[in-house]
Order: structure tokens, then C-alpha cells, then sequence
């Protein structure tokens, strides 16, 4: 436990039901694969690992631990999804010996001693219907709200200046600014608020990062300094430029979260007063079994309060939190802090980490950055994949099928953001509640800088969809996609955004990107 981040920073719908706990099945003829999920992602960036049995009686009984396992026919493909709604193993108040046992006699059982509550989905036909059909539970979870999801959010901590800035002028130019681009929700970060954290750029180090109210019981009123006339005019500017505002919070985890009903009192007046709903969620720590069950009474209480209409970024970066799949259905996941400033953002990490997740989290539920890659040049002198080496537009495609977060100061963003990104984002916005609509597939190779890769969007009657390709560094103009759930199709393409050309075929989406680190988007129509 002392050695987990710690969140403060240095200077097609599928069958579900509800699954017996144990049952058998004929040994030989199945394949179980283990899901091994990572988060704490301040100091992970592998987060995506697979184990994989061809079950055999020799093979004794296993017991594994995880969220997400997969029991499928070698013979047709058709298997069983299990999953487990509860934070990652490592992390849960109250701890587990295993999550899945199976004999060597064809035995399959589910841990259950630990509370938790089971999931199962069915699916015929292999890997991609066994994606989309747990994506499909995860939307059972979560029906897809294109008010609430899957929108364009702007954040001034990318840009790493902390709230030093913060001021109605400041915020004033990042609203316009924001608008410019096409953003959704301008988010206020940390430091809106009275109290004084231990992120803040005037803290030393030596604020709260727990224990809030007791540092101050005005902590979360609006900090009267930076905003002598409150949040109000700047919530009234964002709706002129058909925008939202969005806040940063951090939930008191002292004592079990005993606090939870006065954090929920702040969020509900925040929201009821000025009409916020959407708020990113960090610091938290879940430390026990009563401190999980609060914590889940608090998101509860505000989604029950607002009728859905708040929605939370939990952020996964550090400490014991709810991870993958333990409160799925209260909000997207803030996957990840990434600077330049630290020389730990490049865009193929970001893609790699979209593409591997999105096998098993559906992806509008990620929340993933894109950054202003003017900034710190001398961090990346020579190296062929830096952030300034892709196009603007570029770096927003790359997280376009998530739920995309523009982690930089607006006003500081360079012309070409403004003059490329900007038209990918407004025909992105035309687009995007069909596309996301669609089941979300991860297609190609694993990203990994030299891949051909990307996504598609496959229409829920498989009468139409959408490709995301990009080609990283590597030496073939050409690439050749059999479009997954598609197979012999003839079809229609129209190119929206990037450079290239395709065309669809018996089921093969024939794609040409000239040069590399592009990308091509391209909606299709099945005859």
C-alpha cells in the first residue's frame, strides 16, 4: 500500500443475466482467458494483459483473480463472459483469495464470498461479438446518454501551470477559446475552490489531499479571491457559446467517508444552483468496506438527485479507487495524466492504450487526453514519435472514439489547433452520437508506433458504420481491413476527415494513407 501513487503531483446487444455460481463443462473443448486489468496509471502504462489455458484435466485446478474472464468453445467460438462489478482485485476493502475457480474436472466456479455482484454475458462466434457483447452489458450498466457522453471536455491542468492562472479573465479566454475549437464542457480543475490542496501551485506541498472539512469547513465554497463574483458569470458565458461548465472535486475519505452526505450537499447545490453536471472525482480512497459503500451512497445520491443528468470522470490514476468495473454506472474513467513536461506523453502510447482497453471497456467510457504539442519540444529533439511530429487533427483522432480530453490551457493552443483540429471536431460532433451508437472495435495491429491500427463503428444492424485508421511509422502506403462483423459485404464510402482514400469490398476496406503518423475517417453504407 505505500508504494501506490498517490494522486499528488511533484512541483450489439448481447443475452446477460444473472449467473450461477457454479456449474461444469466438458473438459478439452473450451479456452479460459484471464483478464488481468491495471490502474493506478500515474505509475503503470501496460494496462491490458491476457492469460490464456486450453483447458486439459492436467492442467489441476486454478484459482484466479480479476474482473474479467472468458470461457469460450474451441469447437464454434460461442462462449460465456464473467464479469466481476468490483474494483481490481489489489485494491478491494474487502479482499478476495480468488474470483474463479476451476477444476480439472470440468468444475467452473464464481468467488463470491467477498459480496460482490457477477455479471454474465452470451455471445456466438468468436472475438468480435464477444467484444461487443460486453460492451452491450456495459451499456445495460450505462445506457449511452449522448447529452452526457462521450462529449468533448477541456482541462487546464495538462498545461501543467496548475491554478495558478485561475481568475474570471483567465477563464473568460479559455471559454472563448474553448468555443473555437468545439468544445463540449470547459472544466475548472483544481483550485476554483476555497481550500488549498496539496496539487496547488501556492501550497508547497502542504495542503489537504484528505481530511478536507476538518482543514476547513468552507473548503468547498468558491474561492472569493480568484472569483470575487462567483462561478455565475462564468457558467453564463459558457451557455452564450452553447457550452457547459465542468468541476474538479475530491470526496473526504477520513473516516470510512463519514463526510459523504456534506459532499453530497456540495455537489447537489453546485449543480442545482448553476447547473453543473459534471465533475471530475480524485483523491478518493477507498481504505474499507464502509468507506466503499459510502462512497457509493454519495455518487448514488447525485445521480438519483439530478436524474442522471451529473455524471463523474473517476479518476484511475492513483490510490485504491473503483477502477474498470466497480461503479460503472455513475460516469466515464480518467484514465491517465500525461505532460510533456514530464516526457511521459506520446501519442501512440495513447493510442495503444485505447486500442487494448477497448477489447474489453467499452470505449466512451474512457476519458483520454490530447495534448498541445507546441509545448516542451526540448523534451523529445530527435525522436521520430514525438507529439509535434503529428498534425493536430491527428492527435484528436486518435481519441475520438473515446471520450476525449483536451488536457491544455485553450488560449495557449497554437493557430494550427485552431485551424486543423477545429473542422475534424465540428464534423466529429455531426457524427459522433451515430458513431458512437455503433459497437466500437479496436482493428489492426496493437499500436505500438509502426502499426497499421485504428477502430470501427459498426451500425447496430450492421447496415452501416465507420473506420479510424491510422498508419504509425511504417513503410506501406497501403492496408487492407476485413471489417470485423462484415465479412463478404459490398458497400459505399465517403472519406469525412484525414488523407487517403478506401474502398469496401467483399467485406475489406481497402485503405490508402500517403504519409505516415495520418489518419483516414471514413463512414460506409452496405448495399
Amino acid at each position: 500500500m505505500n508504494n501506490l501513487p498517490s494522486g499528488v503531483e511533484p512541483d450489439l446487444p448481447a443475452e446477460t443475466t444473472a449467473p450461477a455460481s457454479k456449474f461444469s463443462f466438458e473438459p478439452g473443448r473450451f479456452r479460459l482467458t484471464q483478464v488481468i486489468l491495471s490502474d493506478q496509471t500515474d505509475a503503470r502504462a501496460e494496462l491490458v494483459q491476457e492469460r490464456e489455458w486450453l483447458l486439459h484435466p492436467s492442467e489441476g485446478e486454478m484459482r484466479l483473480r480479476g474482473n474479467v474472464f472468458v470461457l469460450e468453445s474451441v469447437l464454434t467460438g460461442n462462449g460465456t463472459l464473467f464479469v466481476k462489478l468490483a474494483p481490481l482485485p489489489d485494491v478491494r476493502a474487502t479482499p478476495s483469495e480468488w474470483d474463479v475457480r476451476v477444476g480439472r474436472d470440468g468444475s467452473f466456479e464464481l468467488g463470491e464470498a467477498d459480496g460482490y455482484e457477477w455479471r454474465t454475458a452470451t455471445y456466438k462466434g468468436g472475438k468480435w461479438n464477444r467484444i461487443a457483447a460486453l460492451h452491450a452489458l456495459q451499456r445495460q450498466i450505462r445506457p449511452y446518454d449522448s447529452s452526457r457522453d462521450g462529449l468533448l471536455l477541456t482541462n487546464t491542468w495538462g498545461d501543467r501551470n496548475r491554478d495558478a492562472h485561475l481568475n474570471p479573465t483567465f477563464m473568460a479566454r479559455e471559454i472563448e477559446c474553448a468555443a473555437r475549437l468545439g468544445a463540449d464542457i470547459v472544466q475548472i480543475d483544481d483550485g476554483w475552490q476555497q481550500g488549498v490542496t496539496a496539487n496547488s501551485a501556492n501550497s508547497g506541498g502542504q495542503g489537504a489531499w484528505n481530511g478536507f472539512w476538518a482543514s476547513d469547513p468552507h473548503f468547498w465554497d468558491v474561492n472569493q479571491e480568484r472569483f470575487p463574483s462567483g462561478l455565475e458569470p462564468l457558467v453564463e458565458e459558457a451557455r452564450a457559446h452553447k457550452m457547459r461548465v465542468g468541476l474538479w472535486f475530491a470526496p473526504d475519505s477520513s473516516d470510512d467517508a463519514t463526510n459523504w452526505e456534506r459532499d453530497s450537499e456540495v455537489l447537489l447545490r453546485y449543480h442545482r444552483e448553476l447547473g453543473i453536471d459534471f465533475f471530475k472525482i480524485d483523491s478518493l480512497k477507498i481504505t474499507t468496506p464502509k468507506s466503499e459503500e459510502n462512497f457509493r451512497k454519495l455518487f448514488a445520491t447525485l445521480c438519483d438527485e439530478s436524474k442522471d443528468a451529473v455524471s463523474f470522470d473517476l479518476d484511475i490514476t492513483a490510490e485504491r479507487r473503483f477502477g474498470y468495473f466497480g461503479a460503472v454506472e455513475f460516469g466515464p474513467l480518467f484514465v491517465e495524466n500525461r505532460y510533456t513536461d514530464w516526457h511521459n506523453y506520446w501519442p501512440h502510447h495513447t493510442l495503444r492504450v485505447a486500442w487494448q482497453l477497448a477489447h474489453w471497456i467499452d470505449p466512451v467510457r474512457l476519458r483520454l487526453e490530447w495534448l498541445n504539442n507546441a509545448r516542451n519540444l526540448d523534451k523529445y529533439v530527435d525522436d521520430p514519435l514525438a507529439p509535434a511530429n503529428y498534425r493536430p487533427d491527428a492527435l484528436f483522432a486518435i481519441v475520438m472514439m473515446c471520450s476525449p480530453l483536451g488536457w491544455f490551457e485553450n488560449q495557449n493552443l497554437p493557430h494550427s489547433y485552431f485551424e486543423e483540429a477545429a473542422p475534424l471536431i465540428a464534423k466529429w460532433k455531426a457524427e459522433r452520437e451515430a458513431m458512437q451508437n455503433g459497437t466500437i472495435l479496436p482493428v489492426g495491429e496493437a499500436p505500438d508506433g509502426n502499426a497499421w491500427t485504428g477502430f470501427a463503428s459498426i451500425g447496430c444492424e450492421r447496415k452501416n458504420g465507420y473506420a479510424l485508421l491510422f498508419r504509425e511509422l511504417n513503410e506501406s502506403a497501403h492496408y487492407e481491413l476485413h471489417l470485423p462483423l462484415l465479412d463478404g459485404v459490398q458497400g459505399q464510402v465517403e472519406v469525412l476527415a484525414g488523407e487517403g482514400t478506401a474502398l469496401l469490398n467483399d467485406g475489406i476496406l481497402k485503405v490508402e494513407i500517403p504519409q505516415t503518423l495520418r489518419y483516414l475517417w471514413v463512414r460506409f453504407r452496405v448495399f
